[in-house]
């Protein structure tokens, strides 16, 4: 990927970010994009995606009915945050997701903030390996009002089995097309989180749960309202 083809992507997603659309359809539209006017990028993606669902990438995470493991993580003001505590209150959602840099992350950030306000008391927190330069900035796009917190090193994301490797090659192609991964996680591995999403009730247990490496794809708006509701009962 290029710095032509990175700022029509930019392009692409201010135009469907603004658009009253599922937010399947507007991934979708990212995702065409790429494939038309980079094939070979397109290519390199699908191949990469298909390399982490042969290997089963994401399936040890935890399940719907384990208890979700607990964190303390600081937010993007510098604030810890801590899953228990979040319980106290109401149940919560967390979702990963791999950074400011990917359109497709951008656009699921703008959908959690539209149904922020749908699915109270239940809690939204969002969770990447950037540093609170990024997340503040990704947060402030979204016009989110939950925290994005920080992972240092993608620790977190480890112990629950959602980080990937990026292998040398997508490395480069990432890189070549300007985003340094390692700068914005303040680490120098090239190590992602798998974007998840997981609805925690009051009890600790998992009540619903989204875990896909193909980071294309996300759960879709109404569904966590759904899970969101019955987390609540």
């Amino acid at each position: 990927m290029n710095q032509p083809l990175m700022t029509s992507l930019e392009q692409a997603f201010q135009d469907i970010s603004v658009r009253n659309a599922p937010l399947s359809e507007r991934l979708g539209y990212i995702a065409d994009k790429v494939r038309a006017l980079s094939p070979s990028y397109g290519a390199a993606v699908d191949a990469f995606v298909d390399r982490l669902e042969q290997a089963g990438a994401g399936d040890e995470a935890p399940q719907v009915g384990e208890a979700m493991p607990g964190f303390v993580l600081p937010d993007d003001q510098g604030h810890l945050v801590s899953l228990e505590q979040l319980l106290e209150k109401a149940p919560v959602v967390v979702a990963f997701h791999r950074g400011h840099w990917c359109p497709y992350c951008r656009l699921n950030a703008i959908g959690l903030a539209e149904v922020e306000a749908d699915i109270k008391p239940v809690q939204i927190v969002a969770i990447s390996a950037e540093t609170q330069t990024y997340t503040k900035a990704i947060k402030a796009e979204a016009k989110a009002g939950f925290p994005f917190l920080t992972d240092f090193g993608n620790g977190y994301a480890l112990s629950l089995n959602l980080a990937i490797w990026v292998d040398d090659a997508m490395a480069s192609l990432i890189e070549g097309s300007g985003i340094d991964i390692p700068q914005y996680q303040g680490s120098e591995g090239w190590i992602l989180p798998i974007p998840s999403v997981f609805v925690i009730g009051q009890d600790g247990l998992i009540k619903a749960r989204h875990v896909d490496p193909d980071y294309r794809r996300r759960l879709e708006l109404d569904e966590l309202r759904k899970a969101a509701r019955a987390a609540l009962l």
